[in-house]
């Protein structure tokens, strides 16, 4: 028992109450400094803690995962506002790769107190995300900083062409009679649009710069918001 804060003339009943008090309040298991964890925190007491911090862009419809960030990185963000390390923490505070080009940085060498930032995005992007993102750094950047965002996306995997029927075709002594094998090509499409380009070898196959007129179906694996990528006349939809 701590020591009482009644005075020497205190009645016995007074000083019953006081130790049945304090040993009520021994039992009790302090929420510090749990409660004050952002990542330890109960989620419902997510949002006042935030609050308590100072997070201006708050989305409960986000992660729980990117919630819990956003209120850790706060109060490191504002202390350090105008710094590249506010303006770096401010993108990872939505689960971004970040990376940050002051001006004397760049080649050539750019604008006095100019910045590129770079988000590299490894999770789906959703509608609203960038908006966001920018409200974020606006935050974070100095009044006199100007600021050109980055976002960087990877798209990783395999277009595997089977069994399409269409026309037959001929390539130099190759015939397929309006069916394809299977092939797996892998690697990377840059923008291709029509027209002839690269000559591609898969396997023994050559296609000199220009696909055959076929239907070819197939899909685009890899992270990230949905996209389509046009083949000539064949369109490769990227499954997400």
């Amino acid at each position: 028992m701590t020591d009482s804060v009644l005075p020497p003339n205190k009645s016995l009943l007074e000083a019953g109450i006081d130790l049945a008090a304090a040993k009520v309040i021994e039992r009790i298991v302090p929420p510090f400094p749990e409660l004050m964890d952002p990542m330890a925190t109960p989620v419902e007491f997510l949002p006042y803690l935030a609050a308590d911090r100072g997070v201006t862009d708050w989305d409960p419809a986000a992660p729980e995962s990117e919630r819990r960030l956003t209120t850790a990185l706060a109060w490191g963000i504002k202390r350090q506002a105008g710094t590249r390390t506010a303006l770096r923490q401010a993108i990872e505070s939505m689960e971004l790769e970040a990376g940050v080009l002051s001006w004397y940085e760049q080649k050539p060498r750019g604008v006095p107190y100019s910045f590129i930032l770079e988000a590299k995005v490894n999770r789906p992007w959703q509608l609203g995300d960038f908006p966001r993102l920018w409200r974020r750094v606006n935050d974070a950047k100095s009044e006199r900083d100007n600021l050109e965002l980055r976002l960087i996306t990877e798209t990783s995997g395999g277009i595997r062409v089977a069994g399409a029927i269409g026309t037959p075709v001929t390539l130099g002594d190759l015939t397929l009679d309006g069916r394809l094998p299977e092939y797996d090509i892998v690697g990377d499409l840059r923008g291709v649009t029509g027209g002839a380009g690269t000559p591609v070898s898969v396997g023994d196959l050559d296609l000199s710069g220009a696909l055959p007129e076929t239907e070819l179906r197939g899909s685009l694996g890899g992270g990230g918001a949905v996209q389509t990528y046009i083949i000539n006349d064949y369109d490769l939809e990227a499954a997400q």
